[in-house]
């Protein structure tokens, strides 16, 4: 019963996002971020929380951006994981992977895990596509947060379903890169307005 909504609310969830990931543009450094903004907007998660995840499962630092992003084509088999500059070299990886035997393996934006949520999508370029894989993430973690009760027990159990052994641990990682987002946007915001005002007082000035 839970696959099937779920599935249901995949579906709800992709048609939302599509159309906004179509303004947002081909670039990898910005089509996870650009796909996470629109899905917490949309199921109304708290502000940067789904970013968080993204930056603790995906994240790597990107020159340009001079930033921590997340990556779209990455691929994480037996606790490594591995960053690839296209989507095509990245499904390559996956096929070696199983043709290894291998079958644990995170993948996306959101390493999504293709053993135990694979089935949720037709095949895995579906699952590697940033606006699959982030609406299914968003629509697992408040599907653990209706069911666990709390944001933290929820993000604690996105990654691993065991809260004692890895879960807490896991949140406190997320909790910290959280809240470290939250700073860097308030900053940006308030540097943004003062140098508005300043523009506002140099033409009142003229």
């Amino acid at each position: 019963m839970r696959s099937v909504v779920l599935v249901s609310l995949l579906a709800a969830l992709i048609s939302q996002l599509a159309p906004k990931m179509a303004l947002a543009g081909p670039d990898s450094s910005r089509i996870c971020a650009s796909a996470i903004h629109a899905a917490e907007l949309s199921q109304r998660l708290p502000r940067f929380l789904l970013h968080a995840v993204s930056l603790a499962e995906s994240g790597r630092w990107d020159k340009k951006a001079q930033a921590r992003i997340a990556w779209p084509w990455t691929v994480t088999a037996g606790g490594k994981g591995k960053f690839f500059p296209t989507k095509a070299k990245a499904l390559a990886e996956v096929k070696r992977l199983r043709a290894d035997g291998i079958r644990n393996i995170d993948v996306g934006c959101m390493q999504v895990n293709l053993k135990y949520h694979g089935h949720i999508f037709g095949s895995v370029e579906e699952a590697f596509d940033p606006v699959n894989n982030v609406a299914y993430a968003a629509a697992w973690l408040k599907s653990l947060r209706d069911k666990k009760g709390s944001w933290a027990h929820a993000v604690g159990r996105y990654h691993n379903g065991h809260w004692k052994k890895r879960g807490q641990g896991y949140w406190r990682r997320v909790y910290s890169i959280w809240t470290n987002e939250q700073k860097q946007d308030f900053h940006a915001r308030k540097k943004a307005r003062i140098a508005a005002n300043r523009r506002r007082n140099t033409l009142a000035r003229r």
